[in-house]
């Protein structure tokens, strides 16, 4: 029974990391794709961006990135091609510099990935890469992942609040500050989604309103043309 206690629990922390695995090479995945949307990029220079775009917290190494790139080569979404030397001759033995292009295949890939709003887009592995990319998405997509967002960080207040109530007899000083720094942040998370939400809302409904309306005078079929009752009138 304890072997099978072992096995079980060694399973479920591998089935976890697979998520957690899954999750960040999804969000990597759609980061590549929206930055080289708009123009080709060196390995260097991409990793950069990339660190750049999911924040210090989550920086990824050549050892992460790269693999990433040669599957989405393999896949056809991208194209790889060496960069001519910038000083127009050889490079001296060095390894050529490779250049990354969106192929055709991956811009729609990237269209495909940019459309999902799914649970799994509002994770926080995956919530800031939507919204770095939100200009290149639909109205409907953004409402729908803001909502589902700010449900999912809903939920984790209701569990921050549960356990401070439960615990707060049985931390000290400096935890339990640490807790209402957690419970703070994601209130503050909430509070600005509502405000993005309600901009979202205001757009759309100041675009329907732009938007030229059907405006058809409807005559009933028996009545005169204006004037034309006064005309018969005046020859009577």
């Amino acid at each position: 029974m304890v072997a099978i206690y072992l096995f079980d629990t060694s399973a479920r922390k591998i089935s976890l990391r697979s998520i957690l695995v899954g999750k960040r090479a999804a969000a990597l995945e759609l980061a590549i794709l929206g930055l080289l949307h708009d123009a080709p990029m060196h390995g260097y220079e991409l990793r950069k961006q990339v660190n750049s775009l999911l924040g210090w917290g989550r920086a990824f190494s050549y050892g992460t990135l790269y693999p990433t790139l040669k599957d989405l080569v393999r896949r056809g979404h991208l194209a790889a091609e060496e960069a001519p030397d910038e000083r127009g001759g050889s490079r001296s033995g060095k390894r050529a510099r490779i250049v990354y292009r969106l192929t055709p295949e991956g811009k729609e890939r990237f269209a495909e990935l940019l459309s999902e709003a799914g649970p799994s887009s509002w994770d926080d592995d995956q919530f800031g890469v939507h919204f770095a990319f939100f200009a290149r998405a639909d109205a409907e997509t953004r409402m729908r992942i803001l909502v589902g967002r700010r449900s999912r960080l809903q939920e984790r207040v209701e569990h921050f609040r549960a356990a401070l109530s439960r615990a707060r007899e049985r931390l000290d000083a400096y935890t339990l500050e640490l807790q209402r720094h957690g419970l703070e942040s994601v209130e503050r998370e909430v509070k600005w989604l509502d405000d993005l939400i309600s901009a979202e809302q205001q757009t759309t409904n100041a675009r329907e309103d732009d938007q030229p309306r059907d405006v058809t005078s409807r005559h009933d079929p028996g009545a005169s043309a204006p004037g034309h009752s006064q005309e018969g009138e005046r020859k009577a």
